[in-house]
């Protein structure tokens, strides 16, 4: 490997470390009163996001550190990070369900599966189907009707709505269909696609990371603008740490430098 590479490696890592903190906080403030703080649990996504960042850039080669390429793989790695611990925690996890008001084990009409192994089956075959949409996805860059800026525009409509359905399925059996809360991730990851189209000319990188951006923005949205009330799957759940509505504080200078660091360098990378 040379210098350069081992650089850009490590840049890679940084980077994906922030994104990994990112969800890590988020995830924390509003879960902890309910479940309390573990340093395993918070470092978890952290590693998990320094470790496909550097997979990622090991794989595509961006050209780091250029602020564009920052920004994009920022994206990845968050929509990667988010990816790989929803199906770890929907497939493959078992955990006693009864704290949650909303099942994060796959479930049918809100009531969990019980055997893991039809769980595995059925994560397999959510894992296929996402790869299926990525590949057609990629494909649209092989239309030779289609313009770059609406290739982009249906790269990030199609993985809005994948992670529409996801959540729809996750959260309607309990809460009810809520058809301004589905739309809002296909307008979000569209807004960013468009954004994205111009750092990457390619239609799967674009819809990836529109779905990072997508879930960094819908998750810091719902957990700092309504700060007081319980994420869906915690509805109606008794604070079982007060203490954690003090402590989780310090963590948020921390966030909003990492979001406007994120901020920073999209909109630089996409000005005109």
């Amino acid at each position: 490997m040379t210098l350069t590479s081992v650089q850009s490696l490590a840049i890679a890592g940084i980077v994906g470390l922030l994104s990994g903190t990112h969800t890590a906080i988020w995830g924390m403030y509003k879960d902890a009163v309910h479940e309390g703080f573990t340093f395993r649990r918070f470092t978890r996504s952290m590693v998990i996001g320094a470790g496909v960042a550097v997979l990622i850039q090991s794989v595509l080669h961006l050209a780091l550190p250029a602020v564009h390429a920052l920004a994009v793989l920022f994206g990845l790695a968050y929509a990667a990070k988010r990816g790989i611990v929803e199906v770890w925690k929907t497939f493959l996890r078992d955990e006693d369900q009864s704290k949650y008001f909303i099942p994060m084990q796959f479930s049918v009409r809100g009531i969990p599966v019980a055997s893991r192994a039809a769980r595995m089956s059925l994560g397999a075959a959510y894992v296929a189907t996402i790869a299926g949409c990525l590949v057609a996805i990629a494909r649209l860059d092989l239309s030779a009707t289609l313009s770059p800026q609406l290739r982009a525009a249906l790269a990030g409509l199609i993985a809005g709505v994948i992670v529409a359905v996801g959540g729809g399925w996750k959260d309607a059996p309990k809460e009810g269909f809520d058809a301004m809360k589905f739309l809002r991730s296909p307008a979000i990851s569209l807004f960013y696609a468009i954004l994205l189209s111009r750092l990457t000319e390619s239609s799967l990188i674009i819809a990836v990371a529109a779905i990072g951006y997508e879930r960094a923005t819908a998750e810091t949205y719902k957990t700092f603008c309504f700060p007081s009330k319980p994420r869906g799957k915690f509805t109606g759940k008794p604070v079982l740490h007060p203490q954690m509505l003090q402590r989780r504080i310090y963590f948020v200078p921390a966030y909003v430098a990492i979001s406007l660091a994120a901020v920073v360098s999209l909109s630089l990378a996409a000005a005109p």
